[in-house]
């Protein structure tokens, strides 16, 4: 006797031959693919991460350079001249004259032409310059027939890596507009911080010239104790021409960093 038994009938332990699955080797070339085409997008998207990090570095720098330059003009701007060395005390000098005992005064500096490097860590004066003392009213508080003048200190911060202004107003001058100002850490409010001009700075590079457009002989005048040139004094000097450097690392993967740079020319009223 045979039993007819329906067409679809499995015998029991036996597989269709058309079973769904992957072979071993199916398997090997779908995850090879997989991590081909997760290693392409990934590489997409972190070159597109750093592509935007570097537009961002210049588009900082940038805007880093155009406020770089209007600050040193603004400061500039009512200067009479450069000096050698802050005629008014300081009491928070961060760069002192080791020949002055009061520990008052900034180190002396001579119109040599050069690049002042940003330091490590600490400070390092950069120029001094003087400007008429005014009222509020922009009036000029008169000594006899000349202004009292205040003194600035233009100097690097290496601990922020920005360029920095310390405003030291004439005692004498009553009525002055400007305060004495000191260093971020000693501010208080009779005692504002030093202005920042610019941060992100690598080096400022200096020249110095006559009206005419000259440079100034800076070997015109040595040292009598080490006959090094000492460069002529800064009342001199009737232009000055200020490179400032920047420099930004970029803060994303794949970022490129960036340089820049801004060129001020000032002429001063000594000349």
């Amino acid at each position: 006797m045979h039993l007819l038994l329906p067409k679809h009938y499995k015998r029991p332990g036996k597989q269709p031959l058309n079973a769904a699955g992957f072979t071993l080797v199916e398997l090997i070339v779908v995850m090879v693919l997989t991590l081909l085409f997760s290693g392409l997008i990934m590489s997409f998207f972190l070159d597109l991460w750093g592509s935007t990090a570097t537009l961002e570095n210049d588009s900082e720098t940038f805007v880093g350079r155009e406020d770089a330059g209007d600050a040193l003009r603004d400061v500039f701007n009512s200067a009479s001249g450069l000096i050698n060395q802050n005629g008014i005390a300081d009491t928070y000098t961060n760069n002192p004259d080791p020949g002055n005992a009061t520990g008052n005064y900034w180190l002396i500096l001579h119109a040599i032409p050069g690049t002042t490097a940003m330091p490590s860590s600490g400070t390092t004066p950069v120029l001094y310059f003087q400007a008429p003392s005014v009222t509020s009213s922009r009036v000029f508080i008169m000594n006899g027939t000349q202004p009292y003048q205040d003194n600035f200190v233009l100097y690097l911060d290496g601990s922020t890596k920005s360029l920095m202004l310390r405003s030291l107003a004439n005692p004498s001058a009553s009525g002055d507009r400007i305060t004495t100002s000191c260093p971020p850490s000693q501010a208080s409010a009779s005692c504002p911080a030093d202005k920042t001009i610019v941060k992100d700075i690598a080096s400022v590079s200096e020249r110095y010239f006559s009206r005419s457009g000259n440079t100034l002989d800076w070997t015109s005048i040595t040292d009598p104790l080490t006959g090094s040139y000492i460069g002529p004094d800064f009342p001199s000097v009737e232009v000055l021409e200020l490179t400032v450097n920047l420099h930004r690392n970029s803060v994303l993967h794949g970022g490129t960093n960036t340089s820049n740079e801004t060129i001020i020319r000032v002429a001063f009223r000594n000349g």
